[in-house]
């Protein structure tokens, strides 16, 4: 996904997480009811999986919380046909994320669209859900985590996990790779695990952050945004 202003001299960049800073719930649990109705999953997991839904709104996901949290669903989705799930979470994108992206949010995706930077969604949860969600916002390309495939299905190993300092190392690849000034580029997070990622551009953004992250956002002098859980009337896909 090209915009003009990639590779330009001083193009610039704005990279946003997706969960609790684009979108008010993790991306990956809100498809388990959709994974469900489509027999991906059992009934017990689908409930384990709203549980945790429950509580990653509720109260945020630490590190550990986070590593159980990729273990559980590496192994879940051990042998899923990838196109199986990428139908699926096409087929049930709007109904499913349109809900519940923060409006402010996307007022910025669009603000920063004028003002002539590309936009990144960088996400801890799969390339699969993470696509299709960038697209749907209009967002000039994802990094996001992918696993590894095997004839097709799901190994339950990783290739790559877009997670803390992950993060960043793509994001300066993908900065020079295209010529962004990173010094110019913006960056927007709601957890402190993301620290390398907002360290990495000039324009770091704290959203509705956890209480770790606020501590350094307000030690540094980084601005602070509190977005509220707000129905989109409209996604890019349907704006168009």
């Amino acid at each position: 996904m090209e915009t003009p202003a990639a590779g330009q001299p001083g193009a610039s960049a704005a990279f946003f997480d997706l969960d609790k800073t684009l979108i008010a719930r993790s991306s990956t649990l809100a498809f388990v009811p959709s994974f469900y109705r489509h027999g991906l999953i059992s009934k017990v997991q689908a409930v384990r999986g709203a549980f945790a839904q429950v509580i990653f709104r509720l109260g945020g996901a630490d590190h550990q919380q986070m590593e159980r949290i990729k273990a559980q669903l590496t192994s879940l989705c051990s042998g899923w046909p990838a196109d199986r799930v990428s139908e699926i979470v096409t087929a049930h994108l709007v109904e499913t994320i349109a809900p519940i992206v923060y409006s402010e949010a996307h007022g910025l995706l669009r603000d920063h669209r004028a003002a002539g930077r590309d936009v990144f969604i960088v996400s801890t949860a799969g390339q699969e859900v993470v696509g299709p969600i960038g697209a749907m916002l209009g967002a000039s390309g994802v990094i996001a985590t992918q696993m590894r495939l095997a004839d097709g299905r799901y190994t339950g190993e990783l290739e790559f996990y877009a997670y803390g300092e992950e993060k960043a190392r793509k994001m300066r690849e993908l900065a020079a790779e295209r010529g962004y000034a990173l010094a110019d580029c913006y960056a927007y997070s709601d957890s402190v695990s993301d620290l390398p990622m907002l360290e990495a551009v000039g324009h770091p953004h704290a959203v509705n952050p956890d209480r770790e992250l606020r501590k350094v956002a307000q030690a540094r002098g980084w601005p602070v945004l509190a977005f509220a859980e707000r129905a989109l009337v409209a996604c890019e896909t349907q704006d168009q």
